[in-house]
């Protein structure tokens, strides 16, 4: 495990400290260490340390120049507390009778069941209202023993699962490992873009693959995209086409991947990273026949009938409101594949149409499936957009696609150049500088669906701490990216969603969304990966990237 001794040795190299600049995000020398107990310092240092723990924790900051215009800064605050150990979860309650059933079963097993009561309210009101308690049993100081204790309980009849209590998200001395990223556009001369896996939408590939493919000076993950492979019905997991965005995707200017509608997304609109924002924003797709009539798509690069985290148009089932971690359906589709899903589209029942690069009708054909050509477009269509594609697909007619990415709260389209990214994320942590986190219009309620545990998701998703990465802009335009490890009593706790907005908007961010974490969290400076992934297998390959290259050769 590296300590925060050995991450200042690999970050400060042979170069020579200095003092640290004025505010963290002027903090461009390279190789500089500073170490200090919050408690000792002026009002204006201490505005500087995270909002993570007690005040008086000591937090040792390491930055370096990359590249003119882009600093890392390395983070390790807290340390181990003795008041956090290892227990066994049974199940998550949001009401007396629920908590009074489960903790009836514990003792049926021959366990002492207690409660600990979750880290926050029920976002589903009223106002103050706790969301539960979770249903435990044991105190064990290491790991291995609460593994056991686990496989006893299991063998007793009891779902179980293994947890830290300092990842609860109540109060914990840490410790934390974070790293930060900072883009300055003004001084930037570099390309900020975001990086396929792969460089097709199917298949996933490391962060670090991804920096050393693309020759980038720093990288961290990207957006939501999708684990497994295909399934034919939607469910209470993510299904669909493995590395599949569950999200909008914009790569150079092109429209990969279709929004989970009001979502917010990082919207990079040109190479240096000038005018980057954060926006929530949907997506318009549409196909236009010979004649005038018009169909909207409803899915883009993706299996036809599985919607990932929901927020779908047209006939999306059960809802088309987002729900992370949730596979909707859609029995009346009409996708569109381009060549960034690769050389082969998707297979199934349904009717299919190819498209050259005019839009022109060179096959029909009955099921979907077969080559994607280099330059054109498949129209993919099951149940009414089947119906839609037999009575308007002629060989020779023309069948117009068009897409847009738009602001969801203004309905105006945003610009895309070839130069423009976006990256999909939520939830929405920041605007204008304050605190906007609503898991309910993000998707995160811990609401029922279709039997679905959403209270025990909420609960170990949003308000028990993670491994994050989130994405911010300052008020003078800086991109600020960060990285927090987690799952890693003893080296980071990770954080709660509440603590990455306030960490965001200590680093100075005024905008700011969450994008994919857990075992998916990775950053790359130079080549080499910062902090620790919380896989066991190591770092997860992921769907996409954000990356940072240097500047073009002429």
């Amino acid at each position: 495990m590296k300590t925060a001794t050995a991450r200042r040795r690999v970050l400060t190299g042979g170069t020579t400290a200095a003092c640290v600049a004025a505010t963290v995000l002027a903090a461009t020398l390279s190789g500089t260490v500073e170490t200090r107990p919050a408690a000792r310092q002026s009002d204006t240092a201490a505005a500087r340390t995270l909002p993570l723990g007690p005040a008086t924790l000591t937090e040792t900051r390491t930055s370096r120049r990359v590249a003119p215009g882009v600093t890392h800064l390395a983070i390790e605050r807290g340390r181990a507390s003795a008041d956090d150990v290892w227990t066994v979860t049974i199940g998550v309650a949001t009401s007396e009778p629920e908590a009074a059933a489960l903790e009836e079963r514990v003792r049926a097993a021959g366990y002492a069941p207690r409660r600990d009561p979750t880290a926050g309210p029920d976002p589903r009101g009223p106002a103050g209202r706790p969301l539960g308690w979770t249903v435990r049993v044991g105190r064990y100081a290491d790991k291995a023993a609460a593994d056991r204790a686990r496989s006893e309980i299991a063998a007793r009849g009891l779902p179980g699962s293994v947890q830290h209590t300092g990842e609860d998200g109540h109060a914990t001395t840490g410790p934390w490992s974070l790293d930060v990223l900072i883009v300055d556009p003004a001084v930037f001369r570099g390309r900020l873009r975001a990086e396929l896996a792969d460089g097709i939408v199917p298949g996933r590939e490391t962060t670090s693959a991804m920096a050393r493919r693309t020759g980038a000076l720093a990288a961290v993950n990207g957006g939501y995209f999708v684990i497994g492979g295909s399934r034919t019905t939607p469910g209470n997991w993510i299904a669909g086409t493995d590395g599949d965005l569950a999200g909008v995707s914009v790569i150079g200017g092109e429209l990969v991947s279709e929004a989970v509608n009001g979502r917010p997304a990082l919207i990079v609109p040109g190479a240096s990273g000038r005018g980057t924002a954060v926006r929530r924003v949907g997506t318009r797709l549409t196909v236009r026949a010979a004649d005038g009539t018009a169909r909207e798509v409803t899915g883009l690069n993706r299996q036809s009938g599985l919607i990932v985290n929901c927020g779908g148009v047209g006939n999306a089932v059960p809802f088309s409101r987002p729900a992370h971690d949730y596979t909707c359906g859609n029995p009346d589709e009409l996708v569109a594949v381009t060549p960034a899903f690769g050389t082969t589209a998707p297979q199934g029942p349904g009717f299919q149409v190819t498209l050259d690069a005019d839009g022109r009708v060179t096959d029909l054909q009955e099921g979907r499936g077969g080559s994607v050509p280099v330059r054109g477009t498949v129209l993919q269509g099951t149940g009414a957009g089947a119906r839609w594609l037999r009575e308007h697909a002629r060989p020779g007619a023309t069948l117009a696609v068009r897409g847009a990415v738009v602001d969801a709260e203004k309905g105006t389209r945003l610009p895309l150049t070839p130069k423009t990214s976006v990256v999909n994320g939520g939830p929405l942590l920041l605007r204008g500088g304050r605190t906007v986190l609503d898991p309910v219009r993000d998707g995160w309620s811990p609401e029922d669906i279709e039997g679905a545990d959403r209270a025990a998701f909420y609960n170990g998703w949003y308000l028990r701490r993670n491994p994050r990465t989130a994405a911010g802009v300052t008020r003078d335009g800086r991109l600020v990216l960060l990285t927090a490890d987690g799952r890693r009593p003893g080296h980071s706790a990770g954080l709660s969603l509440p603590e990455t907005a306030a960490v965001m908007r200590a680093l100075g961010a005024v905008d700011a969304l969450n994008l994919d974490g857990g075992g998916s969290t990775a950053m790359v400076v130079g080549g080499e990966l910062q902090g620790l992934p919380s896989d066991a297998a190591g770092e997860r390959p992921a769907g996409d990237a954000l990356v940072v290259l240097p500047r073009s050769p002429r």
